[in-house]
């Protein structure tokens, strides 16, 4: 009992409230059951090394929350029946039409059960670090999306991830092997491409070359390119990879994959000024499905975003622990 529970006598709280608010997550959790008896104070006092009378302002805390019950000469006892709903902090790198699906497919399939807060990290560390400081202890789950920008250093965001406790912790869309967790739902960015591609080969034949359009402002999953390159290397393809779109070079039998729907407009825009046909000359294959490259007949890869959040809530209600690879497809048209 209370093994995971952790007392920062720097922070400005006062330890009797660290000890109730834990204490009361546990209960919330129900990881302390209904009932249970909570240590003597003599006895928390000894394993945590914290003042008698801390314990005991903690302990009257918790009751006067309705946490907990005493019973004189017996001690302090849970009273699960103030469970309220579980608190989980939904942390994302960034804003997107595509993270809007998610976002709402994990509130719908939360339903009742959970309370979710949102915050935006921008890709940067140290965002993500003070998000994490004021929000430390408050919640059950940290839900966390650890795309971060390219010059952000690993070791940095690792341990500022680490601060939650691993069976609080939920990463979402990418994992990290440094990060160790209990629960994950992820894309694995470099086989997802690799192996899409590989299924689409015969499709793929009439195309001597392969560039992709990567704008690098915007922090894309670089294993995306790891993946792409060795697809050329298989298929004897050669290979380039492009950031700015204003002027893309246009050849026959030349093969791109565009990741931002800017760079799609651009690179359409220039094939119907050129005498190349998209599909016959030049192929198309876009990241992320939209009604409006249904229209234009786009070929479309895409993980699937409202699996995604369905799967992640799925894992906190049933408090389930495992590492969930999302779906990956394409959705062949006209475009190759």
């Amino acid at each position: 009992m209370l093994e995971n529970l952790i007392i920062d006598k720097n922070k400005e709280t006062p330890i009797y409230y660290q000890i109730a608010d834990a204490i009361m997550m546990q209960i919330e959790k129900g990881t302390l059951k209904d009932g249970v008896a909570l240590p003597s104070i003599n006895v928390f006092n000894e394993r945590f090394s914290v003042a008698r009378e801390t314990v005991e302002k903690a302990y009257t805390e918790l009751k006067k929350r309705g946490y907990v019950s005493s019973v004189k000469g017996r001690g302090y006892f849970i009273k699960s029946a103030n469970f309220n709903k579980v608190k989980i902090l939904l942390i994302f790198n960034k804003i997107s039409s595509f993270k809007k699906i998610v976002y709402y497919s994990f509130i719908n399939a939360l339903k009742d059960a959970a309370k979710v807060d949102l915050e935006i990290h921008h890709y940067n560390p140290q965002i993500l670090n003070d998000i994490i400081d004021k929000n430390i202890g408050k919640y059950h789950y940290y839900v966390i999306m650890p795309h971060f920008d390219g010059n952000a250093k690993p070791k940095l965001y690792t341990k500022i991830i680490q601060r939650i406790p691993k069976d609080e912790l939920l990463l979402l869309d990418k994992r990290l092997p440094t990060i160790p967790c209990d629960k994950a739902v992820y894309q694995d960015f470099q086989n997802d491409i690799l192996n899409i591609l590989r299924e689409s080969g015969g499709d793929l034949k009439k195309y001597a070359s392969l560039t992709l359009l990567f704008p690098e402002e915007a922090n894309h999953p670089k294993e995306i390119t790891e993946g792409i390159q060795t697809y050329c290397a298989e298929t004897n393809k050669s290979f380039k990879v492009l950031m700015d779109a204003k002027v893309i070079p246009l050849r026959k039998g030349s093969l791109f994959i565009v990741i931002s729907d800017d760079d799609l407009v651009a690179l359409i825009q220039q094939i119907r000024m050129s005498p190349f046909k998209i599909g016959k000359d030049i192929g198309i294959i876009s990241f992320n499905e939209t009604p409006l490259k249904s229209l234009l007949d786009v070929t479309v890869v895409s993980t699937d975003f409202d699996l995604m959040g369905k799967t992640a809530a799925e894992l906190i209600l049933k408090g389930k622990n495992a590492s969930v690879k999302n779906p990956f497809y394409i959705i062949k048209r006209g475009s190759i």
